[in-house]
């Protein structure tokens, strides 16, 4: 017995082996209850929910994400510096990301050689349809 204690040492990551959950063993053998949410799904929730604002003493519906949002331009306009960091932060990240999806849809130059090439097969091909083959294409007008 005292041979089989030394094969096992107790370390960072390796818990005592009495301690360790047995095979066939759970710690939440229930699982996660059915229609609880996460946090995610709870702040979507929240920011999504609509609220009513005053702007320029008219009422008007808006989410409260945007509500929030009008709340920091508010304060950071009112000379709050908190809030103008925070503002200037939030823009320059929603930049950042917004030109990281532009580079994203930039094709690359073999990616666009391929695609002139697909285009200038399909223009030959469609010069090759005879006068019968036209006739059977479906036009849009067709269809009404």
């Amino acid at each position: 017995m005292s041979g089989k204690k030394n094969d096992y040492t107790v370390g960072k990551g390796k818990p005592p082996k009495e301690t360790q959950f047995k095979k066939g063993e759970s710690a939440n053998p229930n699982g996660r209850p059915k229609g609880s949410r996460n946090f995610n799904t709870d702040l979507e929730k929240v920011l999504n929910t609509m609220v009513t604002v005053s702007e320029n003493g008219h009422p008007r519906k808006v989410s409260s994400q945007q509500a929030a949002l009008m709340r920091l331009r508010e304060k950071a306009l009112k000379g709050d510096v908190r809030a103008i960091d925070r503002l200037l932060e939030l823009a320059q990240k929603h930049a950042a990301e917004k030109e990281a999806s532009r580079s994203e849809t930039k094709l690359s130059a073999s990616e666009e050689d391929i695609l002139q090439r697909y285009v200038e097969d399909q223009i030959i091909m469609r010069a090759d349809v005879g006068p019968l083959d036209a006739q059977r294409e479906i036009r849009d007008d067709d269809w009404s």
